[in-house]
């Protein structure tokens, strides 16, 4: 008896120390551009579009699990493994789609950062910039160590969405039809709408993120069980936390008629709906969420672009160590910021269709994953089994083909 409590303690001591990677992935996944997404989902199509989320954890399960296991058994990050498989060239261009897709998403972070704080009354030109140097700080001047522990306690904070969506007192007969029987038309919104969801749920950025930070704790493959686990509650809380916020405007906005542009509209309008503390509950979701994000989505662009043009990144590092990294990462930081600050900045175009962008560049990066992952030279014993290339291949076939049809769909008046 005491030995299997003892051997107990030690597996959850374990599993607490390698705890974080799976869990902040999967949680940042969840940011102001995809809290807008899965908001104005719910409130245009209702229900209708839950079903989404499905084969959406599905995917994502597979794909992280994919990340985890490169990571731990290269040692080395995507974007290095793609630029030492793929060359220079068509590294370059991956990367400056990537980029150019992944400064939208920071200045929509920072979007949700200004409107969250708006529905307390604080000007976007005091909490832009307070929050700027706070997530400049933590990264720059901070370990790896305090900040992951940050991270995990946003993630936590993110399940207020769950309490916001009670208060709307959703009709659990009718989510559970849409789901099975989900009534949509399809013309070029609801097609993009889709591929937002699938974007804004499966991010580019992510991969690249999870596999530096397996990297970033020195994860070896007799812990590969403990991150799986990590792994799979970071993947069930985005779906989780994504369903709920669909459920909160599908039962209160979608019902009720009411139109919004962005997250904020929908905090806004949930109050005379389900109550100001429910309002409230969704605006400091958002700001949760927009700064949790607005810290890891330039962090793991950095990343990804420094590791594939060979150079040194980390949080552990100083900045003469890793001074392209930290340069790089201040100025997506900066260059967010400010253009928030612009009067009349388009931010509700740039939030919508940086979650498409990000549906239309995924392949082009599960297509690099899948070959590297089931390369022997690079991971030996460890290639992908059957189902994880079934589920892999038919995700790109998907995707591809609803970003066909949607570049078709208006040649044909839909």
């Amino acid at each position: 008896m005491f030995k299997n409590k003892k051997a107990f303690f030690r597996r959850l001591a374990i599993f607490l120390a390698i705890l974080g990677p799976g869990i902040i992935t999967g949680s940042v996944d969840n940011d102001a551009g995809g809290i807008t997404t899965y908001s104005v989902a719910g409130a245009v199509y209702g229900y209708n579009l839950i079903w989404t989320l499905i084969p959406s954890f599905i995917v994502l399960l597979v794909i992280q699990e994919m990340n985890a296991r490169m990571g731990i058994v290269t040692g080395k990050g995507l974007a290095d493994l793609i630029r030492e498989n793929a060359g220079v060239k068509i590294t370059f261009f991956i990367f400056i789609g990537l980029l150019i897709a992944d400064i939208g998403n920071t200045t929509t972070e920072f979007a949700g950062v200004a409107g969250s704080m708006e529905v307390f009354g604080v000007s976007k030109y005091i909490s832009v910039p307070i929050v700027g140097i706070l997530v400049w700080l933590l990264v720059v001047k901070g370990t790896y160590k305090i900040a992951e522990r940050i991270f995990i306690l946003f993630s936590v904070s993110l399940l207020m969405y769950v309490v916001s969506a009670l208060m709307g007192k959703p009709h659990w007969g009718e989510i559970g039809h849409s789901i099975v029987h989900p009534q949509l038309e399809i013309n070029t919104k609801s097609l993009a709408m889709i591929i937002g969801i699938v974007g804004t749920t499966i991010a580019p950025w992510m991969q690249f993120y999870m596999q530096s930070s397996v990297i970033e704790k020195g994860l070896k493959m007799n812990q590969y069980k403990y991150s799986l686990i990590d792994i799979f509650i970071g993947c069930v809380a985005t779906i989780v936390v994504a369903f709920f916020i669909m459920i909160a405007c599908a039962s209160t906005l979608h019902e009720n008629g009411i139109q919004i542009n962005e997250a904020k509209d929908a905090a806004l309008a949930l109050k005379p709906l389900a109550g100001a503390l429910a309002s409230e509950v969704f605006a400091f979701g958002l700001f949760i969420a927009s700064v949790f994000s607005a810290t890891i989505l330039p962090l793991a662009t950095a990343f990804y672009v420094c590791e594939a043009f060979g150079f040194e990144a980390g949080i552990d590092k100083k900045w003469d160590e890793a001074k392209e990294f930290y340069v790089l990462y201040t100025g997506i930081l900066v260059l967010a910021a400010v253009f928030i600050l612009i009067p009349n900045a388009p931010l509700i175009l740039i939030s919508l269709w940086s979650q498409v962008i990000n549906g239309m560049l995924l392949p082009v990066v599960l297509i690099c994953m899948i070959l590297l992952v089931n390369n022997k030279k690079i991971m030996g014993k460890y290639v992908n089994k059957p189902v994880n290339n079934i589920i892999g291949w038919g995700a790109i076939a998907v995707l591809v083909s609803l970003s066909v049809v949607l570049l078709l769909l208006p040649l044909f008046g839909k």
